[in-house]
């Protein structure tokens, strides 16, 4: 009865298996929305993406020994710190309004502050003389941005509330005095010396895994047209939320309740697996059944045993509780090439770009294309 249970939505994780995936801000999640066809870079604005990649190439003049600096590492900050400024105006020369300011440190807890903050600025940055808040896209304290502000964009002036400026400060100080932030401790300590905090941590790395997963985008190039309509369709919904029991034919929908673990997708306007696939092959005029054991049933199935090498762009991918047996399969993604998938793969993550052996399971795939 369980396993009846199991199958009736994609994507329910086998029992006890725990599965390394990057780890969604509670709240990003949530969110209604993400991207939309032909989005890139997940859910970053054009003009934040600018400013990250500029940054990570200007830093290197200001913090020569600093290693291993790339824009999902300032993504991933801007992320969980202001959603990439979502909501404001951000002009062509990186200028950011209205200004993003945090909750004015005054000890009253509000925000979870306990510590009371004096005054740095006389409210230059952070438009109060009562005490300091944070401020800006990356939320830096005025005092702290005396430290490591820098002019980005040749306008004069070392401003948080520029995108350009804002970018270039943090890559500074998150490079220290010259760390390689391509070693996962090293990186793991600049975030921390960030936000002393290690859900924030996890948060942040998070997101830079997932940023650097979207960054590398597949070679379309060598694949039928519709391959192609089906991979771009697919492709341009990463950063869109897995919503359980969401998604279909026509986009992403609300879901349903509940998965084996309890998580709810009625809140949630986005995909799970199953979903995804359904949407992107109605693109190319292709009509898939809802479940993933069912959509097994479609096409030229390709064994387990002839291993993923097997899989051409545009397969579908499954994963079984017992594979071999398509009426145990729990999952389903989108083989891209080069041993990835893309993927919506569980509650409270996006989809994105998977290696396909990030599932347990492997069951083969289906060639409908």
């Amino acid at each position: 009865m369980a396993l009846l249970m199991f199958a009736a939505v994609c994507c329910a994780a086998p029992v006890g298996n725990a599965i390394s995936a990057y780890v969604a801000l509670k709240s990003g999640a949530q969110q209604d929305g993400g991207i939309a066809e032909g989005g890139s870079a997940a859910d970053i604005p054009a003009r934040m993406l600018t400013a990250y990649k500029k940054a990570a190439a200007q830093v290197g003049k200001y913090v020569p020994k600093c290693q291993g600096m790339r824009w999902p590492v300032l993504a991933g900050i801007a992320k969980v710190e202001s959603h990439h400024a979502t909501g404001r105006s951000i002009a062509a020369g990186g200028d950011i309004r209205p200004r993003i300011y945090g909750v004015l440190l005054n000890g009253s807890g509000q925000g979870g502050n306990t510590t009371a903050f004096p005054d740095t600025d006389g409210g230059k940055w952070d438009g109060t003389a009562s005490g300091e808040r944070a401020v800006g896209p990356f939320q830096f304290l005025p005092s702290t941005w005396e430290g490591v502000g820098q002019d980005a964009n040749g306008d004069k002036s070392a401003d948080p509330h520029n995108a350009d400026d804002a970018a270039l400060g943090t890559a500074i100080y998150l490079c220290g005095s010259g760390r390689d932030l391509g070693q996962r401790p090293q990186l793991e300590a600049a975030i921390w010396q960030y936000n002393h905090s290690s859900e924030y941590v996890a948060n942040v790395v998070g997101w830079i895994d997932q940023y650097t997963a979207a960054a590398k985008a597949p070679d379309l190039k060598n694949v039928t047209v519709k391959v192609r309509t089906v991979l771009e369709a697919a492709l341009s919904q990463r950063g869109v939320p897995y919503s359980w029991g969401g998604g279909n034919a026509s986009g992403m929908s609300y879901g349903i309740c509940c998965s084996p673990g309890g998580k709810s997708g009625t809140s949630i306007k986005g995909f799970d697996c199953s979903g995804l696939t359904q949407y992107a092959y109605a693109r190319a005029g292709i009509s898939l059944p809802r479940v993933a054991a069912d959509q097994a049933g479609v096409g030229r199935r390709i064994p387990a045993r002839s291993g993923a090498g097997a899989l051409e762009p545009g397969d579908l991918v499954f994963y079984a509780d017992a594979p071999g047996r398509d009426a145990t399969i729990y999952h389903v993604g989108i083989y891209v090439g080069s041993g990835q998938m893309i993927n919506a793969p569980r509650p409270g993550a996006v989809v994105r770009l998977d290696a396909v052996s990030a599932m347990p399971g492997y069951a083969g795939g289906a060639r409908l294309l």
